[in-house]
């Protein structure tokens, strides 16, 4: 049997390299030169093309190059006998971290303003937002998010945290489902998004929910694009409610030219570099999981379809 790699946006040469390094007796291909497809049964994949799994009659297990499935979940041609899996990185989620800290204290110390100031040459220091009383809430308390209020936790910020299911985590107040939704955010002065995109969570980042935020709250989205309604954030940020964002995701990538996100003075972007899966680090995991289906073995970090993640 065979592992496939469909992956028309990435390089394929590293992952082949890497999976080779960890196992050289695998049968790697490359799709679209990944024939006969019969002997495919396990395929690695990020942005795969629609009704391309429909070619492979043999396929068991499909496995994402990266922590994020849901361009997986919407595709519903994959049978549902076909197990999902992702990878969990320790330096996927070291990256999250270190970009929220980043974005975090790039508003916090107002480095965007004092760039501003620099294009103007002017010379005026700024009031830093003290850290002991500026209160952080992080949307989506899993693997990721939770590494993530935890150390803004050490750095000695009031965090707090919403996720659809229960999540306790120490030092952290936690909310959970719809109807703590309005609490947990009336108290956040800076909102960090890393929730799964699900069908609950598309569009939460809107003008009902950003407007329950406190007048001068800053966003930032290192989830996916879909969850914010970006024409919504721009009302808020024009009428004075929000006083930035920061923004890694977007609905469309790269960013259109004309996006007015480009331009606009209080919105930083980045181009999706968050995190960026390294396949020498998540190579191991991905034989491993290769290994089992070939053992007939639970797999490592099976998606539930169900809820999304």
């Amino acid at each position: 049997m065979a592992i496939s790699l469909i992956c028309p946006t990435k390089d394929p040469d590293p992952w082949v390299t890497a999976l080779r390094q960890g196992d050289a007796s695998l049968d790697i291909r490359v799709w679209p030169d990944d024939h006969p497809r019969e002997q495919v049964d396990f395929i690695l994949t990020w942005a795969h093309p629609p009704g391309v799994f429909q070619q492979y009659p043999h396929l068991r297990v499909i496995s994402s190059m990266g922590a994020g499935v849901d361009a997986l979940l919407q595709d519903l041609d994959i049978p549902p006998d076909v197990t999902i899996v992702r990878v969990v990185d320790d330096a996927l989620v070291a990256a999250m971290e270190t970009y929220a800290i980043a974005a975090v204290m790039n508003h916090v110390r107002r480095f965007s303003d004092y760039s501003r100031q620099q294009q103007q040459q002017q010379w005026q220091p700024l009031a830093a937002l003290p850290i002991q009383s500026t209160s952080i809430g992080v949307m989506g308390l899993g693997q990721i998010g939770g590494a993530i209020a935890q150390r803004l936790v050490s750095l000695g910020f009031p965090v707090r945290g919403w996720s659809r299911s229960p999540q306790k985590l120490t030092s952290i107040q936690s909310f959970h489902g719809d109807t703590a939704l309005p609490a947990f955010l009336a108290e956040t002065q800076i909102l960090i998004c890393v929730l799964p995109l699900t069908p609950h969570t598309r569009h939460i980042l809107n003008a009902h929910t950003l407007a329950q935020l406190p007048p001068g709250a800053y966003l930032i989205n290192i989830a996916r694009g879909d969850h914010l309604v970006e024409p919504e954030l721009l009302t808020l940020l024009d009428n004075g409610h929000l006083a930035g964002a920061c923004l890694d995701v977007f609905q469309t990538e790269p960013l259109p030219q004309t996006h007015p996100f480009w331009n606009h003075p209080q919105i930083t972007i980045t181009p999706h570099i968050a995190s960026v899966t390294q396949p020498v680090s998540v190579a191991p995991q991905i034989i491993d999981n290769y290994h089992r289906l070939q053992s007939h073995r639970p797999f490592l970090n099976p998606v539930d379809r169900r809820q999304g993640y």
